[in-house]
């Protein structure tokens, strides 16, 4: 999950590192007090959860607390990224000497935290990281042992930092590090991490991101920044079809089901899981020239209910027309309920089942009884001698070829 901004800066200061003495208004009224408690020049910031709020005019400098409050009358208004603000940040205009970037995020490939850090901050890093590669230090550390200062201090100085920078840098990176493990984050940033004209430094602005599996952990955490367990932070907002997939999924314990088609318009539903399996037999479909409608995921033994609810949805989105019913050989989720599953949502929405499922490849546990009752409605299905790829091909080809001629293609060598 996102944290917005303020309770970005929240998570940092709590962490022991050096904030400004920021405000949070959800009314005009509200940022001009925060305005005059600073007694200064300030930054108007819109609190949403997507990129590009300076160029969208979400970030405004003020003089004096009247017109603080006038911008932030006029961003409240403001949506950006298809997102109303949630609120503005009302901060004081710090006289910068020098921006940095730090930042700790999950390597996926390496399996462990990195360590990002450079002196030229205040722009995206991959930009920097592209173009003055000089300018940025790395570091992985373990998510297993005790975090080491020195680690941080390496980091630094690979970014071509010395001297006194470099001593009072180093526990603020540490701390960083210390946050990103102490509230399982994936991702925590400082940009830019400033050093003010008197030499101290502070942040200047925080982007922080949490693995969702973790809410539960840090639930106190969560409770005092004022986050409610129902509210999710989706990077976007959730289709129709993505709703009803996950309403099926919280209403049975059960097994799991989750569908995503943001992007996806095709008109062949899909039915698969398998982890990385349900990728690939996605690239599948599309290479043998098939439109996919949605990618799902289906497992853990899930109830007839379960498989039935995420087949409807599939079914009833626009343009569907089949639906492929393909696994990796299971061990944990029963065959015979699946296609209970998909068969009754096929009979549950008026469509013949030997018609509208193009193919069913899921080998493994109860897949004898599974085939039965595959046979006994008509449906086209495969064992574990027929590769996932080339039921995928089946699956694209029911569209353009007559059953018979499919069926005598299969069967030859």
């Amino acid at each position: 999950m996102r944290f917005y901004e303020y309770e970005s800066r929240r998570l940092v200061e709590a962490a022991g590192i050096p904030v400004t003495d920021y405000g949070f208004a959800q009314t005009a009224e509200e940022a001009r007090k925060i305005a005059q408690e600073i007694g200064g020049p300030t930054v108007i910031k819109s609190q949403v959860l997507s990129g590009g709020r300076m160029k969208a005019g979400g970030v405004q400098f003020a003089d004096t607390p009247d017109e603080a409050a006038r911008h932030a009358e006029a961003i409240l208004q403001l949506e950006i990224g298809g997102h109303m603000p949630r609120g503005v940040l009302v901060d004081p205009k710090a006289q910068v000497k020098q921006e940095y970037y730090a930042s700790v995020v999950w390597d996926g490939t390496a399996k462990k935290p990195l360590l990002l850090f450079s002196d030229m901050g205040g722009v995206d890093i991959e930009e920097v990281a592209e173009h003055h590669p000089e300018h940025v230090g790395r570091g992985h550390f373990s998510n297993l042992l005790p975090f080491s200062d020195f680690q941080a201090k390496q980091v630094i100085a690979a970014a071509g930092v010395t001297g006194r920078e470099l001593t009072r840098l180093t526990p603020i990176l540490a701390r960083l590090a210390g946050l990103f493990q102490d509230r399982d984050m994936t991702l925590a940033e400082i940009n830019p991490l400033a050093q003010l004209e008197d030499g101290s430094f502070v942040a200047l602005d925080a982007h922080m991101e949490m693995e969702d599996e973790a809410r539960p952990r840090q639930k106190a955490v969560l409770a005092e920044l004022g986050i409610a367990d129902d509210d999710v932070r989706e990077v976007h907002e959730p289709s129709p079809f993505e709703t009803k997939v996950g309403a099926v999924d919280a209403a049975d314990h059960r097994g799991v089901i989750q569908g995503k088609d943001t992007g996806f318009h095709g008109n062949l539903g899909l039915v698969i899981g398998a982890g990385g399996g349900s990728l690939t037999l996605t690239d599948a479909v599309r290479s043998h020239g098939g439109d996919p409608a949605n990618y799902s995921e289906i497992g853990g033994n899930p109830s007839v209910a379960k498989a039935c609810g995420l087949a409807k949805a599939v079914l009833e989105k626009d343009g569907v027309e089949k639906l492929a019913v393909m696994m990796s050989i299971v061990s944990n989720t029963r065959v015979d309920i699946v296609a209970r599953g998909v068969i009754k949502a096929c009979l549950e929405l008026g469509k013949e089942p030997s018609e509208t499922i193009a193919i069913f490849r899921i080998p493994g546990a109860w897949e004898e009884e599974g085939f039965k009752i595959l046979e006994r409605y008509g449906i086209d299905y495969c064992d574990r001698s027929i590769s996932m790829h080339e039921a995928a091909r089946r699956a694209v080809a029911s569209f353009q070829e007559d059953p018979a001629e499919a069926e005598a293609e299969a069967a030859r060598p």
